[in-house]
């Protein structure tokens, strides 16, 4: 990793949760800001923000903490993102930077050319890095370690900002990568949102009665349910197409793998079974 120089004087982070509060964690941990600033609904939230280091101060005031902000993260569900892009416009100084953390792109790249000033920069950003865990409780300063990040630009970029927002994720420990929104829904559909509504679905088709029996692979396969359901709700219908068309791909490998056990066709089960083990172990040898 680089060494650590500030990058930003004052930061302000909208939303410190498991996400937003990690982050200020590494910002002042590394002394990659001069100031960070937490915006929370809740005050407990901003007590156990200054409690694990990962804010300086904390406000309920969106325009107190986003004035003169060299950068601004937006850390909260999908939706509330394109609320608060149209809410800072007004606040934020010339050349600021916004970015967000936000598993869906598209809606949000869009909400920000059209809500933003002329003179702010928005870099769309998602770590893939977290848990079920819910709340700045739960943050922590090598969440990032070892993880990916890709960020968004597209046409209307600012290649200054995008520079430097890449920067800094590799300063909080990220691999970047760097798709367009679009590329970055369709990605996402496959590997993180149909995944959660799988686990979502398996947990809610189980009889209540079988859970006590439950063994430790379900408990792995359905941890993700226990995630936030207002933040996937939010992720699901902003990302609608992409996550429809991949539901429907693995409806269709289910009802093959149907047809194979109805039809008592170990052939073909077996050869569907390995094939699904050998792109499964493809992951973990990278």
């Amino acid at each position: 990793m680089a060494e650590n120089t500030q990058l930003f004087r004052k930061v302000a982070i909208l939303g410190i949760g498991l996400i937003g509060g990690s982050m200020g964690i590494v910002l002042r941990k590394n002394k990659l800001a001069g100031e960070v600033v937490g915006v929370a609904r809740q005050h407990a939230s901003l007590v156990h923000a200054l409690k694990n280091g990962a804010v300086d101060h904390g406000t309920h005031d969106l325009k107190k903490a986003v004035e003169n902000a060299d950068l601004v993260i937006l850390s909260t569900p999908v939706k509330t993102i394109t609320q608060m892009l149209s809410s800072i416009g007004g606040f934020l100084k010339r050349g600021a930077i916004v970015i967000d953390v936000g598993s869906t792109k598209a809606a949000i790249v869009d909400a920000a050319q059209k809500s933003l000033p002329p003179h702010a920069y928005f870099v769309g950003t998602h770590p893939l890095a977290g848990s079920e865990k819910k709340g700045v409780m739960f943050s922590r300063g090598d969440l990032f370690n070892d993880s990916v990040c890709i960020v968004t630009p597209n046409e209307k970029t600012n290649k200054q900002a995008a520079e430097k927002v890449k920067e800094l994720w590799v300063k909080l420990g990220t691999t970047v990568k760097v798709v367009t929104p679009a590329e970055h829904d369709k990605i996402l559909a496959y590997i993180s949102h149909v995944p959660h509504l799988l686990a979502y679905g398996l947990i809610e088709a189980i009889p209540q009665e079988y859970l006590g029996y439950a063994t430790q692979g379900l408990k792995d396969t359905t941890r993700i349910a226990a995630s936030d359901p207002e933040m996937w709700n939010d992720i699901c219908l902003t990302n609608s197409k992409n996550i429809t068309e991949s539901v429907d791909a693995f409806v269709k490998i289910l009802a093959v793998l149907r047809k194979s056990i109805v039809s008592q066709d170990d052939h073909s089960l077996i050869e569907h079974l390995k094939k699904s083990k050998n792109k499964r172990d493809g992951i973990d040898r990278g």
